[in-house]
């Protein structure tokens, strides 16, 4: 034992390609994939009742994450007739690349994607800010929501995306025992683009 501070795992990250964005680039398969990620493996029908869907629809759209390589069988947590799921990565990326293609249908897809995740960063917040009675006053003053107005030029805005991304990433190591008493999942949305200014 060296006694240098234990690093945390490697996170598994998966770079969307055209093929990929087209099969995560829904609703509802969206959906699925947060709540597995953030909540652990889950049946068909445990994630229909979390979603408010139909066991049906959950099965098919599980069964597509898992055709592009999103969702995995859980086998360990399976009981017989019960199929267990659980993601495969930890986070998706979403490269540049996709967001200039030339292909109309591949744009359509991040179109999709993006909007999606934007309504349900808009639900995180709407829920969070509907029950901040439910929760302690050292949560509720520790929380933030708040925008900034900056004039940059795009080397020095991807800049500040890369920086805050580092940032937020560096607290991975910070985090407590999963049974700390005073700990929860923390969400942190970062919306960064440019806008037109009235004339």
């Amino acid at each position: 034992m060296t006694g240098e501070p234990e690093r945390p795992a490697q996170r598994k990250i998966h770079h969307l390609d055209a093929r990929s964005l087209r099969g995560l680039a829904h609703p509802l398969r969206m959906r699925l994939l947060s709540s597995l990620r953030r909540d652990g493996p889950a049946t068909a029908s445990q994630l229909a009742d979390r979603l408010g869907e139909s066991s049906g629809a959950t099965s098919y759209h599980l069964r597509q994450l898992a055709e592009y390589g999103f969702v995995e069988d859980a086998p360990e947590r399976g009981t017989g007739r019960e199929r267990w799921w659980r993601a495969v990565y930890d986070g998706t990326m979403l490269g540049d690349e996709l967001r200039t293609d030339p292909d109309p249908e591949v744009r359509g897809a991040v179109g999709t994607l993006l909007y999606e995740s934007a309504t349900q960063h808009s639900q995180e917040l709407s829920t969070w800010l509907g029950t901040t009675d439910d929760w302690p006053k050292e949560w509720v003053e520790s929380s933030d929501v708040s925008d900034f107005t900056l004039r940059l030029t795009p080397e020095l805005s991807a800049e500040l995306g890369r920086k805050v991304h580092a940032l937020i990433e560096s607290y991975r190591a910070l985090a407590p025992e999963a049974d700390a008493p005073d700990a929860a999942t923390v969400r942190v949305h970062l919306h960064q683009f440019p806008t037109r200014t009235a004339t």
